[in-house]
């Protein structure tokens, strides 16, 4: 007796929503194995150094939002890094850019996700992230360690945007969009110490000076932001994958299966 079966054809949007959620998942799973297996550390230390880089950005950006001026930031080896910036602003305005580099790279990964809902668009976002780079390595970067790695992340960022295939760029845009939200707990203890360096109070700690309220609350602030992030990130990811997939060319909506039969 026949009976009926149904299975996706290939490039359907049950394919097209199963490979979103795959590309998010394999994105959290590699993150959090990279932290936790032994070793995985080291293999950890790019991403480490993507965090810094974005984290500083976020500061100077930040300060330019609040009306003062980005003069310059550097990184080290170690993963540590400092934004030098200057102006006249009050003390909501420093408690912002103290913040800037806190929950800046989250924002930019929520950017990320939206942009990845559709993976042709991952080349374009790619593309634009190296340009970002350079223009940041020619303005704002100091230090031979930190000019260096800007300049090869841009350059990676650039190759896969014109060279790799469609899916590679894909993968790629959701990785660094989860290792962006992630990247506040990469070094969880920093959102909850008042000190950064000998005499040099951590950004929690800024906050807490401009704005008011123990360090740690506002440690807890940034932390539960990012998280939010991540999960609105994550949702809008999927959700706009399986609208892209709910429409086929000419926007009518496409068969998600086609039957089979088997004896």
């Amino acid at each position: 007796m026949a009976t009926p079966t149904t299975r996706a054809r290939a490039g359907s949007p049950v394919d097209h929503v199963g490979r979103a959620r795959l590309v998010l998942a394999l994105s959290i799973g590699v993150t959090v194995a990279l932290y936790l297996i032994p070793g995985g550390g080291r293999v950890a230390y790019p991403l480490v150094l993507i965090s810094t880089l974005v984290h500083e950005l976020g500061h100077g950006i930040a300060a330019v939002i609040a009306g003062g001026h980005f003069d310059l930031f550097k990184m080290h080896a170690d993963g540590s890094g400092v934004t030098h910036w200057h102006g006249h602003v009050g003390s909501f305005a420093r408690g912002f850019i103290s913040a800037g580099g806190l929950v800046g790279p989250a924002l930019i990964a929520a950017v990320a996700f939206v942009v990845a809902r559709r993976a042709r668009l991952a080349r374009i976002c790619l593309a634009v992230a190296a340009g970002a780079l350079v223009l940041a390595a020619a303005i704002f970067v100091r230090g031979s360690f930190g000019l260096t790695f800007t300049l090869v992340l841009a350059g990676l960022c650039g190759v896969i945007a014109w060279r790799a295939s469609e899916q590679v760029a894909h993968f790629t845009v959701v990785f660094l969009a989860v290792q962006l939200a992630l990247s506040v707990y990469s070094r969880g203890d920093y959102l909850f110490t008042r000190s950064a360096g000998p005499g040099l109070p951590s950004d929690v700690e800024q906050m807490s000076r401009a704005l008011g309220g123990p360090y740690w609350l506002w440690g807890w602030i940034c932390g539960g932001f990012s998280a939010l992030v991540l999960l609105l990130g994550a949702w809008l990811f999927l959700r706009g994958a399986r609208r892209a997939a709910g429409a086929g060319a000419g926007g009518k909506p496409a068969p998600a299966v086609r039957p089979a039969y088997k004896m």
